[in-house]
């Protein structure tokens, strides 16, 4: 997609710009004209008990590049209701592994399991502590943890 920019390098009109990857190349010869191109607006929206929230790309601090999807950035609070999510889903899984008596590995490939699922939006509708329980039991499935699960959960 040509963004009507000319190359430095060739003189080229040829720009492709990349939203999702935040870069500008040169189709002619390859040069990266612009990276790290992260939001170029900001949209506000209110819901129906009047609170404001801002609305763009989420950017994790744990992301490789790139955006990761898009969510609500919630104004005045400081924090993103899917950051709030994932420490909420850490903290519940800590203490089923330690329960347990799993190691960190476990623990991380738990959380792992359960941004999988959050992205999926197969989080919605489930009580936290099935999902929790769940994310547990395929990690020692695939790990090999010899761990008996017994009873009810929740």
């Amino acid at each position: 997609m040509s963004s009507g920019r000319k190359c430095n390098n060739c003189g080229s009109a040829d720009i492709e710009v990349d939203n999702a990857r935040g870069d500008a190349v040169c189709t002619n010869c390859g040069s990266v004209l612009e990276d790290n191109i992260i939001v170029s607006e900001v949209q506000f929206e209110e819901n129906a008990h009047g609170a404001a929230s801002a609305v763009g790309q989420f950017v994790a601090s744990d992301s490789r590049g790139g955006a990761t999807a898009y969510g609500k950035f919630h104004v005045g609070t400081g924090t993103e209701s899917r950051e709030v999510t994932l420490r909420k889903a850490r903290q519940g899984i800590t203490h089923l592994c330690n329960q347990l008596r799993l190691n960190n590995h476990c623990i991380d490939t738990a959380c792992n399991f359960f941004k999988m699922a959050l992205i999926r939006n197969l989080t919605r509708g489930r009580r936290n502590t099935h999902i929790y329980a769940a994310c547990v039991y395929i990690t020692c499935r695939t790990e090999g943890t010899s761990r008996k699960f017994r009873g009810n959960i929740g």
